[in-house]
């Protein structure tokens, strides 16, 4: 059976994405010879309509299920309506994932895994209080950041890689988060000269 997995790099033993629309990297894998694509995401700056255009992508790929951390409700039903099954997976790497998906350690679900922009809800608000109080009880930090949460367009921020395996795969898993992280701040770079052109 052919599989879509979402993926933070584009190799076998990557780790495996938490997110479908907005992943680094897509792995084609055929479940019986367990040859595989790797490609990267097409959608991943898409102003919007990611996980859309994502399972349209997984779709041309004539692949039966994705393998996943969490689907939003459009990209589900475009899956569901070309046929495509969805297991959920919750960590680990695609070969792990691919390997328990053989083994019926995997259920797919009948819905979303999360709501609508669920990946996309990262909050970017940071404090920049500065108190100056001398130790009189005096500062008042005024926190001004503003969260940039769901609607924003901003995928969130991945969680750190806990490292159990060797030095060389938390190499392998912080290079492919460092370039998740550049594909951010590149997006957000250019959405703050976008607005700052228009005002």
């Amino acid at each position: 059976m052919k599989l879509v997995v979402s993926a933070m790099q584009e190799s076998l033993d990557a780790e495996m994405s938490p997110v479908f629309g907005r992943c680094p990297a897509y792995v084609i894998v055929d479940s019986d010879t367990m040859e595989f694509e790797a490609v990267p995401n097409p959608a991943i700056s898409a102003p919007g309509g990611a996980g859309i255009q994502a399972a349209q992508f997984a779709a041309s790929k004539g692949a039966q299920a994705v393998l996943t951390g969490n689907v939003g409700p459009n990209a589900f039903n475009v899956l569901q309506s070309a046929g495509m099954a969805i297991y959920p997976v919750s960590g680990g790497t695609v070969r792990q994932a691919v390997e328990a998906f053989k083994s019926g350690q995997l259920q797919p679900v009948s819905g979303a895994t999360s709501g609508l922009h669920g990946g996309m809800g990262g909050g970017m608000g940071g404090g920049m209080g500065g108190g100056g109080g001398r130790g009189m009880g005096m500062g008042r930090g005024m926190g001004m950041g503003r969260g940039m949460g769901a609607g924003a367009g901003i995928p969130p921020v991945p969680p750190p890689v806990a490292s159990s395996g060797s030095p060389e795969e938390e190499l392998s898993q912080l290079k492919g988060l460092a370039q998740s992280l550049k594909q951010q701040l590149d997006d957000i770079t250019k959405r703050i000269d976008d607005l700052e052109q228009k005002g």
